[in-house]
């Protein structure tokens, strides 16, 4: 193996190109957020993930766009703009890593770093992987040197740094380099990105429930095909229920929205755009935030699902879920009212109850859905133990050899 080939299999290869979202700090560059206010917000020194990325020798070729407060699932701020989805503007970017997420998907750079909320990775993260067609996972804490306070306990336990890549591949070479220790990090888990080896067959649960909500058929035809890739792969698929999902989806994102409306609140009324406002008025209205003892209580509860899970887990290591329950919603959808925030986030029950829970969660195309307002990938999601993001990552490479890379469907239409 030559020295080249060498750096590649442990990670970024030198000069691989990269790009930086706007709310992680780079140094010399404004860590904006998609707020006005903070444009000219110059970052003095990297995020750990950017450290680490430019350590194994990648250059970063420039910043991708996020919404303001990086907290809507579009991107779109009065400092930027709009972004435009690669597949057409018939489709929402997603957020709030839509930026990263286009970018990718055309082709700009490779691997991009996210910050999303943990296990995510918030109202984004994984919103943008099922929206453009890519891999994406993360497991670094999401803290910037240009910080002037801690973020509320729930943001930290929630929120993450990773990377979207155009392939499974792109994302198992760089997660270890990505993940490396950092002193800044004060709760780091000195663990490797790959863990030992199950014995036998990998016991997989497989649900298509979704509550009060509608399953698109191109949806549930995804999720079917990733089953099959998976059993075909040797996986043992067993249709089953997951425990709590929809109580914990509810409980936390409405303590979420508690801690949000106590901490970030001022913050938004302030500098956020009058647009913002009112959807943040909506999250409020959909998902009452909890207060004083009764936010106390619900953010303890979050020990009771996650064990919940971590007993499911012990006997089905990986999860396949579906993530979105409609293969698309409009641009600005989020800004038509309640419908609109109920379609765009109300039924992401899948997104933030893994959130809220700690889990780690990727997202990976299983199907390209040729609807009548044009192509799109319809992505699903696997859930896996605490810390075993590699198991994850097998899953999703057994189901894009299925289906194949969504990026070649996009290239050789010419974007």
């Amino acid at each position: 193996m030559s020295a080249a080939q060498e750096v590649w299999r442990r990670g970024l290869c030198t000069a691989y190109p990269v790009t930086i979202k706007v709310n992680v700090d780079q140094a010399g560059h404004a860590t904006t957020n998609g707020l006005p206010a903070l444009k000219d917000a110059i970052a003095s020194a990297d995020a750990p993930i950017v450290e680490n990325l430019q350590r194994a020798g990648a250059v970063v070729i420039g910043r991708t766009n996020t919404p303001e407060f990086s907290f809507r699932a579009e991107t779109d701020n009065p400092l930027h703009g709009r972004t435009i989805n690669p597949w057409g503007d018939h489709v929402s970017p997603g957020g709030s890593s839509g930026g990263a997420g286009a970018a990718v998907m055309a082709g700009i750079g490779g691997p991009g770093p996210w910050k999303r909320h943990r296990r995510q990775p918030a109202v984004s993260g994984r919103r943008q992987w099922c929206r453009h067609g890519q891999a994406g996972l993360g497991r670094v804490a999401a803290w910037n040197p240009s910080q002037k306070a801690e973020r509320g306990m729930l943001a930290q336990a929630m929120s993450v740094q990773g990377i979207i890549a155009r392939t499974v591949r792109d994302l198992r070479l760089s997660m270890p380099t990505a993940i490396s220790p950092d002193p800044r990090d004060p709760f780091h888990v000195p663990l490797p990105y790959e863990g030992p080896s199950i014995d036998g067959p990998i016991r997989v649960a497989f649900t298509r429930e979704t509550y009060e909500f509608d399953l698109h058929p191109e949806v549930s035809a995804a999720l079917d095909t990733a089953r099959h890739a998976l059993t075909d792969a040797g996986y043992l698929v067993e249709e089953r229920e997951p425990p709590l999902l929809r109580e914990a989806a509810s409980t936390g994102f409405r303590a979420l929205m508690g801690e949000v409306r106590s901490l970030m609140g001022p913050d938004v009324r302030a500098h956020g755009s009058g647009l913002l406002n009112d959807i943040f008025d909506e999250y409020y209205r959909q998902f009452p935030p909890f207060e004083g003892a009764e936010q106390l209580q619900m953010m303890a509860k979050r020990s009771h699902y996650a064990r919940q899970w971590s007993l499911f887990l012990d006997k089905y290591p990986l999860v396949l879920t579906p993530f979105m329950l409609q293969p698309t919603f409009r641009p600005l959808r989020d800004t038509e009212g309640a419908e609109g925030v109920r379609e765009v986030l109300g039924s992401a029950i899948y997104s933030y109850s893994m959130n809220f829970m700690g889990l780690p969660a990727g997202c990976v195309p299983a199907r390209l859905a040729h609807l009548p307002q044009g192509e799109l990938p319809i992505s699903v999601q696997l859930v896996g133990r605490r810390w075993r993001e590699d198991l994850i990552v097998n899953a999703c490479e057994a189901i894009e050899t299925r289906v194949g890379v969504m990026a070649d469907h996009l290239f050789r239409r010419g974007v």
